[in-house]
């Protein structure tokens, strides 16, 4: 799903003051026919279906622009409890409706009124009435439709996830994952010399043999399990819910301020669940016998490690990409 898509939410003034006018401006319409007691009845319940109809298909819509947690993948699901008070967003998706249909009630009520009475004035009154009792309904669900809005800000950041093979970027922040993602997709995410540049989930994609492979670079993780943030679980849940390959990224030059013994040891919390291929990045920024914090050279740290450079990473990950493609095909066999 494309959370990028859902608009903003209008709040009760806006919806009221847009229903108001129209209601408004049709009642000033002056070719209804008929005795005095018809035209205003006609007039006064004109305005009531336009401030009904308004609001009604405005709150429908809203609606229907956000996402039934129901119908989502587990991921989004997963990615929703992370980020969002998914009970709050429930209920006032539930608020939404409830509006909907009290409007609807009321207009029903008040129009019946309407066309059942014979005095002008009381015809005025009821009117006014359903003018009042709308916008104490849209008061009161007012506080659920700017929960919305603050939801949907936090959904700009979902990345648009495609169900195909995947490759999570993975390391401390800083360490150089978006660069990474860049230069392998031709994407132009945002890369600062400061930790926490991506503070969402990155997507790009790229062909290799004619399959198209999705890139996710996840957000820098501290490797503190009892105390990471939502950034930082947002890129565990990439990790162990999508990712069919992992590119664990070191900054060998060190300059995100994170040892390459740290490093290593977030590298080894990752266990053998999944392949892992490694990437040393900032490499431009070293000589080979250069030695690092732990007096161990870079020389030593590439031997150990066996780093892939960016067409190696490619190549190693088309194989595995025809592998996986070759089971999904034994698969529907």
């Amino acid at each position: 799903m494309n959370f990028q898509k859902i608009p903003p939410v209008e709040l009760s003034k806006t919806l009221l003051d847009i229903a108001f006018r129209k209601a408004r401006s049709k009642g000033m319409q002056k070719n209804l026919k008929g005795n005095w007691l018809e035209i205003i009845r006609k007039k006064e319940g004109l305005k009531l279906d336009i401030i009904k109809d308004n609001i009604v298909v405005r709150l429908q819509k809203t609606v229907a622009e956000f996402p039934n947690p129901n119908e989502l993948s587990d991921f989004y699901v997963k990615l929703m409890n992370l980020t969002l008070d998914v009970g709050q967003y429930k209920k006032s998706l539930g608020a939404v409706n409830w509006g909907i249909d009290r409007v609807r009630f009321f207009h029903r009520q008040y129009v019946s009124g309407i066309f059942k009475n014979t005095n002008r004035a009381k015809i005025k009154d009821l009117s006014l009435q359903f003018y009042g009792r709308v916008s104490s309904v849209l008061k009161q669900i007012d506080v659920n439709l700017k929960y919305l809005d603050s939801c949907r800000k936090i959904m700009l950041t979902y990345p648009d996830i495609k169900e195909m093979f995947t490759v999570c970027l993975y390391g401390f922040p800083n360490v150089g994952k978006t660069t990474l993602l860049n230069k392998l997709t031709g994407t132009k995410a945002e890369v600062a010399a400061y930790s926490f540049t991506t503070k969402s989930i990155n997507s790009g994609y790229f062909m290799i043999n004619d399959v198209k492979v999705q890139v996710l670079d996840v957000p820098g993780t501290l490797a503190r399990e009892e105390k990471m943030n939502n950034i930082e679980l947002q890129a565990e849940l990439v990790r162990k819910e999508l990712a069919n390959v992992i590119v664990y990224v070191f900054d060998i030059s060190e300059q995100s301020s994170y040892s390459l013994r740290n490093q290593e040891q977030l590298f080894r919390k990752l266990g053998k669940e999944k392949k892992i291929f490694v990437y040393f990045s900032k490499m431009d920024l070293v000589s080979s016998d250069e030695e690092r914090a732990d007096a161990v050279s870079v020389a030593d740290y590439i031997k150990k490690y066996r780093p892939l450079d960016l067409e190696g990473l490619k190549k190693k990950i088309g194989e595995l990409v025809a592998e996986y493609n070759l089971v999904l095909e034994e698969d529907k066999v």
